[in-house]
């Protein structure tokens, strides 16, 4: 006989407290990084125009990309946060995976245009006005140092915020290197180091990037989160006691900061009770960061169970 039973995160825990990775005050950070961000570029395109320093344009483009991820991180986060309803049932807590999968395919499509735009610059190289780049850099490395540490307390939580920091900081890193690369050429006349720069940029964009990428692909196609270990949980739950099996166990990312799990819990006993199920549940959020578990269980008679077999 198959007994059936569920516990879940519901039951034990206020949905409202897994907000903490979001907090209020993150709406204003978002606001700040885009209003900051969107003057900046439009400074940087400017200057770079005057200039004729693609470097400079290279950068306003990573910006104006970084933006638009922005932009969608926050339109995500707080779609996230909209009730469930019959028809979608996790409420839209998905929305953020989709919106930092935007966000690299953005960056990503930056990236071709500037190689593109400085392999022709290789060829054809092109004067700059030095001292307006280095002054435009220095706001920048300014700018974008501000805007990540706007985000910094929420990067170890949130697939989006550490997205937002990663490319703020290193954006802070990328002017830094105009600034370098810019005196050089003001020093040594070379007019290829600012196209070379911009190459420099475009592989720093692609690293950090792809990084982004990958993970964001793999929540979308219901893989385990990277921070969960799937190894550790199943042996965490074999080793419970009078458990002799565990199968169809489901671990997936409801959204950038929330984890779910489903198991199948084989016991040789009767349902074991309330109390074991909710300790369960206590004990998977506290050592593996899943905050909404359904275990099933399943009584079995114990010639079976006691081999260790489990039921198809």
């Amino acid at each position: 006989m198959t007994t059936h039973r569920h516990g879940s995160a519901d039951s034990h825990h206020n949905h409202e407290g897994h907000a903490h990775a979001l907090p209020a005050d993150f709406g204003r950070a978002f606001a700040f990084g885009i209003a900051l961000n969107l003057t900046f570029v439009a400074v940087e395109v400017l200057s770079g125009l005057a200039a004729h320093s693609l470097s400079l344009l290279a950068d306003a483009g990573h910006n104006f990309g970084d933006v638009m991820g922005l932009a969608l991180a926050w339109a995500a986060s707080a779609m996230a946060k909209r009730r469930a309803t019959p028809r979608f049932t996790y409420g839209l807590r998905s929305s953020t995976i989709l919106a930092s999968l935007a966000n690299a395919i953005l960056l990503l499509i930056a990236v071709g245009g500037i190689a593109w735009e400085a392999f022709g610059r290789l060829r054809h190289p092109v004067a700059v006005e030095g001292t307006l780049v280095i002054w435009t850099a220095l706001a920048g490395i300014a700018i974008n140092t501000m805007t990540a540490l706007a985000f910094r307390r929420g990067r170890k939580e949130d697939l989006n915020i550490r997205g937002a920091y990663l490319h703020m900081a290193s954006d802070a890193l990328v002017s830094l290197g105009v600034v370098v690369a810019t005196f050089a050429m003001i020093r040594t006349g070379l007019l290829w180091l600012d196209p070379a720069v911009s190459l420099v940029i475009s592989a720093v964009i692609l690293l950090g990037t792809w990084s982004l990428l990958r993970e964001t692909v793999q929540l979308s196609l219901h893989a385990v989160p990277s921070a969960v270990d799937p190894l550790a949980v199943r042996q965490y739950l074999e080793g419970l006691p009078g458990v002799h099996g565990v199968h169809d166990l489901h671990i997936w990312a409801l959204s950038t900061t929330e984890t779910a799990l489903t198991a199948h819990l084989v016991l040789p006993a009767k349902y074991p009770g309330d109390e074991y199920v909710q300790s369960v549940i206590h004990d998977v959020e506290r050592q593996f960061g899943i905050s909404h578990s359904t275990l099933q269980f399943e009584s079995v008679n114990c010639s079976s169970a006691c081999t260790g077999s489990i039921p198809a």
